[in-house]
């Protein structure tokens, strides 16, 4: 099971392509910041932008880097189930320690479908823990609680949720009795776990492991609020680049290259964030 402090870590790249060396000095710079475990090929991980083959390398980079300090969770959400079930059987394979899954984008799915899909990417990964991805803005749709009810009647290894969904509103009824919920933004991380989250797999951590981990190891209204703050400030820029650059200037050797059609930042928007470092 998952645990605290989950950073949903970038991807390295160099250009479109994997940067394999610069694979365990993040993740070296991720178990130094003190989280417990990191979610590979997330949102903040672009995953969704890289086909089954890229990311099960993705995914086997992380696991041999980490070496047991870590725990590693494969998000194996895809467009089509096939491409899903695949990458979950892989992530099982690989030694990843959990597998979390979004509804596919694009086609607003129905209840019986999007139930089917997580059945099945479940199974193909069983008894690897396994988490829906709940992610409104970005899959398009929410998954139904009467989804859920009824996956873990099918699903045994449904071990929880991650849920990315804001306000605390939209986010509490997912707090689920007997299922392990982690908190998505870091401003209802407080909240969150004071209504009985497990913990938080975080974006921000993905370059703050360090700031992120304290607020969830002592949550406090306070603590939340400055990494909601903290995020509003990184989220003025290109989010993937700007982490990967903010990396760089915290000294770990991951360039600023995405995958298109995201893009990198300008020269202005570069400065502008050395000198938010700096004051910050």
């Amino acid at each position: 099971m998952l645990r605290g402090a989950v950073a949903a870590a970038v991807t390295p790249l160099s250009g479109e392509r994997l940067d394999e060396d610069a694979v365990a000095p993040y993740v070296d710079f991720l178990a130094e910041g003190g989280v417990n475990g990191l979610l590979a090929l997330g949102t903040t991980g672009e995953g969704i932008l890289f086909g089954v083959d890229e990311r099960r390398r993705v995914l086997e980079s992380y696991v041999a880097a980490s070496a047991g300090r870590l725990q590693v969770a494969a998000h194996c959400g895809a467009q089509t189930t096939a491409d899903t079930v695949a990458l979950a059987a892989s992530a099982a394979e690989a030694g990843a320690d959990a597998v979390a899954v979004i509804g596919p984008p694009y086609f607003q799915l129905d209840g019986r479908a999007l139930l089917e899909h997580f059945v099945a990417a479940a199974a193909a990964c069983a008894p690897l823990p396994f988490y829906v991805y709940e992610f409104e803005r970005a899959s398009g749709y929410a998954v139904p609680l009467t989804v859920v009810a009824e996956l873990r009647e099918r699903a045994p290894n449904l071990a929880g949720l991650k849920v990315s969904d804001t306000p605390f509103d939209r986010f509490s009824p997912y707090l689920l009795e007997g299922l392990d919920v982690f908190v998505g933004p870091e401003s209802l991380i407080f909240e969150g776990i004071e209504a009985g989250a497990a913990g938080a797999v975080s974006g921000l951590a993905a370059a703050f492991p360090d700031r992120v981990a304290a607020v969830v190891r002592e949550p406090t209204a306070g603590g939340a609020a400055a990494l909601g703050e903290l995020r509003a400030a990184v989220e003025r820029f290109p989010r993937h680049a700007a982490l990967k650059f903010l990396l760089g200037l915290r000294g770990v050797p991951v360039r600023e290259d995405v995958r298109r059609p995201l893009r990198q930042l300008t020269d202005g928007e570069r400065e502008e964030l050395r000198a938010w470092l700096g004051s910050s």
